[in-house]
């Protein structure tokens, strides 16, 4: 079974930028995707941002696009998430996961990180 901890989460200024890491570790990742979720208080999870098994491929949501970047290192078994241009409404708890789809993340999911908080303050 699959263990992620994610990590780089904080608080930042509006305009700022982190990167979040996600570091898997019981089974190499490289034959899945691999994505971000993130979860606001009182709301469900939504999707940020996944990739496919081999990197060729990345998906965002419309709210992040453009700010935000995906990436992986499947040596390392680590998917990254570099976010800039932060909002306010980024504010938010970050999941990273794992799945057998990377465009249908939920339905193929393998497995969930415990999440990273975010804070971007205005």
């Amino acid at each position: 079974q699959v263990q992620l901890v994610e990590s780089g989460g904080g608080l930042v200024q509006a305009g700022g930028s982190l990167r979040l890491s996600c570091a898997a570790s019981g089974r190499a990742v490289s034959s899945y995707a691999m994505g971000w979720f993130r979860q606001y208080p009182g709301k469900e999870r939504e999707f940020v941002s996944s990739i496919t098994a081999s990197g060729n491929s990345t998906f965002y949501a419309n709210s992040v696009k453009g700010r935000f970047t995906i990436s992986r290192d499947n040596a390392k078994n680590t998917v990254y998430l570099q976010m800039s241009s932060l909002k306010p409404e980024d504010t938010a708890v970050y999941f990273c996961a794992v799945a057998r789809i990377a465009t249908m993340m939920v339905p193929s999911l393998e497995a969930w990180g415990q999440g990273t908080l975010v804070t971007v303050s205005s």
